[in-house]
């Protein structure tokens, strides 16, 4: 497409949109206590939130893994009835508003749900309102991030590698592990980080599924609506860190998915 001179009626428009994005950031960037950003994260409360939110997100996205990249699998190769409907399941938490799956998760997993009275009744374990549900909250947002990027990465994979080790003896599981995996790991790493981010930053499920309690279910994303009240330079440091860590992930994969043709 030939590049011209842009129109003054798409550029004006345009100016606006982009700095309608980046000047709450700029100005949450100069607004922030760096000077007091050692002493502010490494207090009690900013460090707890720190690291539970870090080890749950890293959990959440263990658990990503484990589940999503199977279930890719069966949206990308699976011969089954109504995958297409699967699909679109699949991306239901993308558009669906976190609070609205807390609670989903807090009817189907809570004391007196549909799953939750049994594993409380049989086994005394309770999943609401702890560390366990923070993870699992957060998996279930960002799970189709993970899923949508490695099924994509599937589908553009040449399947004539898998039959070739099809022929000569292998297995499906061998050749997932063999073949299928290694040429769609860029996928699933960039699907991996996404879905990091993404739990790392999950606000609505965690706080209805799991609370708020401090120590021990609130995240960084919950400490700086708590801090918002009682101090506003630790929620801008938490806010700060958030963002910096977005912006590292979107860096990292801007080849695979925010570059385009130059």
């Amino acid at each position: 497409m030939t590049r011209g001179r842009l129109p003054l009626v798409l550029l004006l428009p345009a100016v606006l949109g982009l700095a309608f994005l980046l000047v709450p950031l700029v100005g949450l960037l100069v607004r922030t206590p760096w000077a007091a950003l050692p002493e502010r994260l490494f207090s009690a409360s900013v460090g707890e939130a720190l690291r539970l939110s870090l080890v749950c997100a890293s959990l959440a996205t263990v658990l990503c893994v484990v589940l999503g990249v199977p279930l890719a699998w069966v949206l990308a190769r699976g011969d089954v009835p109504g995958r297409g409907l699967l699909r679109a399941l699949v991306t239901v938490p993308l558009v669906l508003p976190p609070v609205v799956g807390g609670v989903a998760l807090l009817f189907v997993l809570g004391r007196r749900g549909l799953v939750g009275q049994y594993l409380d009744a049989w086994f005394g374990v309770s999943l609401p309102f702890t560390p366990a549900g923070v993870v699992l909250a957060e998996a279930f947002v960002a799970m189709p991030f993970l899923v949508i990027s490695v099924e994509g990465a599937l589908r553009a994979a040449d399947p004539r590698y898998e039959e070739a080790a099809a022929t000569l003896g292998a297995s499906r599981w061998l050749a997932f592990r063999r073949v299928t995996l290694p040429s769609v790991l860029p996928g699933v790493v960039a699907g991996t980080v996404l879905c990091w981010a993404r739990a790392l930053g999950e606000f609505g499920a965690t706080i209805t599924f799991a609370g708020n309690f401090p120590g021990e279910t609130t995240t960084m994303p919950l400490a700086v609506y708590l801090a918002l009240e009682t101090d506003p330079d630790a929620a801008l440091v938490l806010s700060a860190v958030l963002l910096v860590v977005s912006v590292a992930v979107l860096a990292a994969l801007r080849d695979r998915w925010v570059s385009g043709p130059s």
